[in-house]
């Protein structure tokens, strides 16, 4: 869908026949699990720290996300365990005192205290669509989008998002031509092995919305941009006046896409949550269960990857939309929502024979960068004469200066 919508947008600024669409089903399984191919200097990144995982409470299992230190703190705090010697040390700690209490309460307690752990779903769970899209009829005209090499070119989209989908997202946008710029918050430092898989193409700076100077900086910013992407959970930049309404109407050309981990309505809107937890909280790690019982997961952070590229799509052909008729655009999508089309609303197609093997060493490039050398995953998303890599490797995070290059 991404390599569709940029050869259409491709085609509406030059005013020419659409190019040729082709997708190789091994460079989008590569890229699909590119923070698994990545290697800096040789080294191959940590995926998932020792107190995240699935297990056994007293009336089932729980999955618990403790990658970054203020959720690993929030997780053992909520608990009551003391945050003593090692993460090896404590998983000892954590198991038992888990096996002790029911999924759900687990489940509740750590979310009321800002963790993140998950009950795991016996069944599979329906859940909203997986885009929703609201037009915006905007009373300015949009800044047009001249002809172009490459479809995104001159198009400014600040990136608010973190770990994998939204960046994947961004990263997408990038590759075909965005100037793409992530605004962080100092005091949440993202991993360095995730910012160096998912920054290619990109430039990263930090601003504290809550400081006179930075959120000068950000609005300076944001009244230039074309796109703003965000990834935090629903509600959370709201006390900065950022809701996809308020951007809206003082920008109202502006295209807002948003993504969230479970849905935009009901009791669990407003919760945080990962790719991992998505999979336990709507029955998939049930699906993929060992023979023995013990939840599963999909092959691939499948509803991060893929809700990443529906998102980059979306915003491409959000473009082609606005270039054609004007008004800025809303977006929403959300981990579960991938998921629920994933569970009820793609019908499976037998494989013929022994399942296609693929070569991924074909799809993997070699960048210097600030962090080392990087073995990355290229990129699948490709049409007729689609750029083969990115321009350049990801910068330093926090590292660039507050402006459109």
């Amino acid at each position: 869908m991404a390599s569709l919508a940029a050869a259409e947008l491709l085609a509406l600024r030059n005013r020419v026949p659409m190019p040729t669409v082709r997708v190789n089903e091994a460079a989008v399984a590569t890229a699909f699990v590119s923070e698994r191919h990545l290697r800096i200097d040789g080294r191959a990144p940590t995926s998932f720290a020792p107190l995240s995982g699935f297990w056994p409470a007293a009336d089932g299992w729980v999955r618990t996300h403790a990658n970054y230190p203020h959720h690993r703190a929030r997780l053992l705090s909520a608990l009551g365990i003391a945050d003593t010697g090692g993460d090896r040390e404590l998983v000892g700690v954590l198991s038992k005192e888990l096996a002790s209490r029911p999924a759900g309460q687990v489940q509740e307690t750590v979310y009321a205290a800002g963790g993140l752990a998950v009950a795991v779903a016996s069944a599979p769970a329906a859940a909203g669509p997986a885009l929703v899209e609201t037009r915006h009829v905007g009373h300015s005209s949009p800044r047009p989008l001249a002809p172009a090499p490459v479809p995104a070119q001159d198009v400014r989209v600040l990136d608010l998002t973190r770990v994998i989908a939204g960046p994947v997202a961004t990263r997408t946008l990038a590759l075909l031509g965005a100037d793409v710029l992530r605004v962080d918050a100092p005091q949440f430092p993202e991993d360095a092995d995730a910012h160096a898989d998912t920054g290619v193409g990109k430039r990263s700076t930090l601003l504290d919305l809550g400081d006179p100077g930075d959120r000068h900086a950000f609005e300076d910013l944001l009244g230039q941009a074309d796109v703003v992407v965000t990834g935090y959970r629903p509600g959370a930049l709201d006390r900065h006046g950022l809701t996809p309404d308020a951007l809206l109407d003082r920008y109202p050309d502006l295209i807002v896409a948003q993504l969230c981990a479970w849905d935009w309505s009901g009791p669990w809107a407003e919760r945080r949550g990962f790719d991992s937890l998505v999979q336990a909280g709507t029955g998939i790690a049930a699906i993929e269960a060992t023979a023995d019982g013990r939840p599963g997961v999909l092959p691939a952070q499948a509803l991060d990857h893929g809700t990443g590229y529906l998102l980059a799509a979306a915003v491409l052909r959000a473009l082609s939309d606005r270039q054609a008729t004007g008004g800025g655009r809303h977006l929403r999508l959300s981990l579960a929502g991938t998921a629920s089309w994933l569970l009820h609303d793609i019908r499976p197609t037998p494989t013929q024979g022994e399942a296609d093997t693929y070569d991924s060493a074909s799809w993997l490039a070699e960048t210097e960068s600030p962090y080392g050398l990087l073995r990355h995953a290229l990129p699948p998303v490709h049409y007729d004469g689609a750029p083969v890599n990115w321009d350049h490797a990801p910068t330093q995070w926090g590292s660039d200066l507050p402006n459109w290059a």
